[in-house]
């Protein structure tokens, strides 16, 4: 592979077997691919941010949200509640492979946070708006790249394998911080839920939709690609008939077991934010 040509991470292959036929292409940034086509009679609006080794941020070549991709991001998304202001809103669908934002010197001083806030407050804005916000975490979601791209969907969905992670940070940089090896790291994600890297620790913790068994990330069949087409349909009818805020993720079986301390926080704030 020349230095040139695009990766084909797990972001791009499912962009690519979700399109089907007589999709759409918005224009966009080559780091961004956007897409609108149907699932079955549901209309989509597809989002995925993918390596791009041209990419004049060279923090951002390597799938990172960015300057570009925030921006382009919060454009994409905002493009489609303006389209679907007085019709039946489609379903925004994120399919996330991130290994963080684009840590530099350039997207510090041009207003990284701005872009990642754009984005964020745009899919926020969707989901608001009645759009069902469906993630589908095929790869890596860590630190800023998440929170930016994924995070805030109605539904989260994600494959049970050893290549999907998330995070709120990289492990190096986590290692690096606490001033703990990564073996120590390990160690303590065995006994620290929240600490675990691996899909499986973060659907205990309640914070799934769902987590789907029996794919192959890298290389799906025709058979894999349509169990997964279903679950999408399932979450985007689950996502119009519920809340449009993000409390079923403290109200989950999961959460009632493992996040304790987390709901008495929330309800200690809650009952003194509204002491009168």
């Amino acid at each position: 592979m020349s230095s040139g040509e695009a990766v084909c991470t797990r972001g791009r292959i499912w962009f690519e077997v979700l399109l089907g036929k007589g999709a759409k292409r918005p224009a966009s940034v080559p780091s961004v691919l956007v897409a609108d086509t149907t699932l079955q009679k549901e209309r989509v609006r597809l989002l995925a941010v993918v390596s791009d080794p041209q990419n004049r941020f060279p923090c951002a070549r390597q799938g990172q949200v960015g300057l570009e991709e925030g921006w382009n991001l919060a454009k994409q998304i905002r493009d489609a509640i303006r389209a679907d202001a007085n019709v039946e809103k489609r379903a925004i669908i994120a399919i996330v492979d991130v290994p963080s934002q684009a840590y530099g010197r350039r997207e510090e001083l041009l207003g990284i946070f701005l872009a990642a806030a754009a984005a964020t407050d745009a899919y926020i804005s969707a989901r608001l708006a009645g759009h069902p916000v469906i993630s589908l975490l095929v790869g890596r979601a860590i630190s800023g790249g998440f929170l930016t791209h994924g995070a805030q969907a109605n539904r989260l969905l994600a494959f049970r394998d050893p290549g999907v992670t998330i995070h709120a940070m990289q492990k190096k940089a986590a290692a690096l911080v606490t001033r703990r090896s990564i073996e120590e790291l390990d160690e303590m994600a065995r006994k620290v839920i929240p600490m675990s890297y691996e899909v499986k620790d973060y659907a205990r913790l309640g914070l799934l939709h769902k987590l789907i068994d029996g794919v192959d990330p890298d290389a799906p069949d025709p058979a894999q690609v349509a169990r997964v087409q279903a679950d999408l349909l399932e979450a985007i009818t689950d996502a119009r008939s519920g809340q449009r805020d993000l409390g079923n993720r403290f109200q989950s079986a999961g959460a009632r077991t493992n996040r304790n301390a987390t709901l008495e926080v929330r309800r200690r704030l809650a009952e003194q934010w509204n002491l009168k």
